[in-house]
């Protein structure tokens, strides 16, 4: 018998993970070129520091090692969206920064305004997502979801 189990043949997970980000990828793209957030959608990203291609000011690696949470609503600049990413102008403690995020460092994504959310799995690390405060960039936060509808977790688990 082969080594190769079907499940790996084709990687499902992966793929869906992939188009998941798109997701956010869109989202952003359509903000990028309307220059602005339609009504009253927002976005919390939270996403992987340390990941390859991630770029963000050394203070926040700092206070962020492992995970760290954006927000973009009022006060955002520069959003520019490529095919693997994306960068921001975000203010922390009254200091503008400017963000580069690959969609693959991605863990979450809330639109709270729709009560919409994603979760990734973290391409990095085997265990689950690790407790983090919020980045709080210069924006009160929303309020969390409490029923789950609208929500969209995937967590694929390979069977041995």
């Amino acid at each position: 018998m082969q080594d190769d189990a079907p499940d790996r043949l084709i990687p499902y997970d992966e793929i869906v993970q992939e188009a998941l980000r798109a997701v956010v990828g869109r989202v952003l793209g359509e903000v990028e070129a309307s220059g602005r957030l339609p009504g009253e959608h927002h976005f919390f990203i939270t996403f992987k520091t340390a990941a390859a291609g991630v770029d963000i000011p050394k203070h926040l690696s700092e206070r962020f090692p492992d995970e760290m949470t954006i927000v973009i609503q009022n006060r955002f600049w520069d959003l520019k969206v490529g095919e693997d990413g994306f960068e921001v102008g975000l203010s922390f403690n009254q200091a503008p920064a400017r963000l580069v995020i690959p969609f693959s460092a991605i863990t979450g994504f809330h639109d709270p305004a729709v009560n919409f959310a994603l979760q990734f799995q973290a391409q990095t690390e085997e265990g689950g997502p690790q407790d983090h405060e919020a980045a709080e960039n210069d924006l009160p936060l929303a309020e969390p979801i409490e029923d789950g509808s609208n929500v969209v977790a995937v967590d694929f688990s390979r069977k041995k």
